[in-house]
């Protein structure tokens, strides 16, 4: 039912829009890859912006709070982040839908136009808050929480892809997107185990003791990420070419700063590898990991408790996080770079990389189904 009620509110469109402009209206890389995070392929329903606003202020806030120390952190309940995150999530539906609004084609002039505008900025900032709605609803009953949400955009990509294109023009594409599909795979079930002495294991199974840490620390999140933290610079130039409309500065940083330009390119694939290894040391801390090694009184093995450990893990995660980075950096580059040359339509370009997305959103429900089911099927013995 949340599931429909998303793809429902995917097909309304905006008030007073040409929605006769968008049905032939052809699509890039970069707004396919805006769709993962955004709602429909055109941005032209109640459900434009998606889930992208929430993303931005969750990394905002999770850059705050990553200069604040442990005690610090602490402090702050789930209950006050969680008001945090929306305030500044609404905050940036806002900015985001007003700015959006000026590259709408509306139906009505005069001063129907404004009042279509004035509504249709409303509508979309209004689905934003419904879409995080159905989002934690989906976290707290269903599977995958906000992520298969995701999945349903990153499918309507795929099948979009697909049928507006021949079997003949599809080969290489689907090839890649074979490799894609076991690559990832590979790295979701290939794990770094790190031997651990455990103190309150004395018996035979003490030399078997391991921590593991998959080869995909923090699996595909990053991309959609990536494409929410490259809207920042977008929202800013956006706003200083609404200001500033004649300066030739600005309009260059408009042109360029797009996944259709070299530059643009560079600038999303740079972010992708910065959040890639961030997220790998925020959510596999050495930290908090050392810490409790130090609290357990256990230790890596041929290594000492504190400084040593800590060092080791950092370095540990470092080199996944590069490595999980360029895997993914490759995949989603390579595609950008071949239809920026002309080598590939835009949007066949971006069917390896919406496939690498899809394997991973796939495989974490996959695993989430597998826990549930094995939960339900313990009985009591009484």
């Amino acid at each position: 039912m949340i599931l429909f009620l998303y793809i429902l509110g995917r097909t309304i469109p905006l008030y007073g829009i040409d929605t006769s402009v968008f049905s032939h209206q052809s699509v890039n890389a970069e707004e396919l890859l805006m769709q993962t995070i955004g709602g429909d392929i055109y941005r032209s329903s109640v459900f434009a912006l998606g889930l992208s606003p929430y993303m931005i202020s969750m990394i905002l806030v999770q850059i705050a709070m990553a200069f604040r120390d442990n005690k610090k952190r602490a402090a702050v309940s789930p209950r006050k982040m969680n008001r945090i995150s929306l305030t500044i999530t609404l905050g940036i539906a806002v900015i985001q839908a007003l700015f959006h609004i000026q590259e709408l084609k509306f139906a009505v002039t005069g001063e129907q136009l404004l009042l279509a505008k004035t509504v249709s900025a409303l509508e979309m900032v209004t689905g934003v808050m419904l879409v995080l709605w159905l989002s934690e609803r989906n976290t707290r009953y269903g599977f995958g929480g906000r992520t298969s949400l995701i999945l349903v955009n990153i499918l309507d990509g795929i099948i979009t892809t697909l049928s507006r294109q021949n079997l003949r023009n599809l080969a290489v594409p689907l090839l890649l997107s074979v490799v894609m599909v076991i690559v990832i795979t590979i790295m979701e079930n290939t794990e770094k185990r790190i031997p651990v002495q455990r103190i309150s294991i004395q018996n035979m199974y003490a030399d078997k003791n391991y921590m593991a840490i998959k080869l995909n620390p923090v699996g595909v999140m990053p991309v959609m990420f990536s494409t929410a933290c490259f809207m920042l610079p977008r929202l800013v130039v956006t706003g200083l070419g609404l200001l500033f409309p004649t300066h030739p500065d600005i309009i260059w940083w408009q042109e360029n700063l797009t996944l259709t330009r070299p530059l643009g390119i560079i600038v999303y694939i740079v972010i992708l590898y910065l959040l890639t290894i961030i997220f790998s040391m925020v959510f596999i801390s050495p930290g908090d990991l050392t810490d409790q090694f130090l609290k357990s009184g256990d230790s890596i093995v041929d290594l000492h408790a504190g400084r040593d450990t800590k060092r080791y893990l950092t370095r540990v995660m470092l080199r996944l996080g590069f490595l999980s980075a360029t895997v993914m950096g490759v995949c989603l580059g390579g595609s950008l770079v071949l239809q920026m040359n002309g080598g590939i339509d835009s949007s066949i370009g971006m069917l390896p990389s919406s496939v690498m997305m899809l394997t991973g959103i796939w495989y974490n429900i996959y695993q989430e189904s597998v826990v549930l089911w094995e939960y339900d099927a313990y009985r009591p013995f009484i």
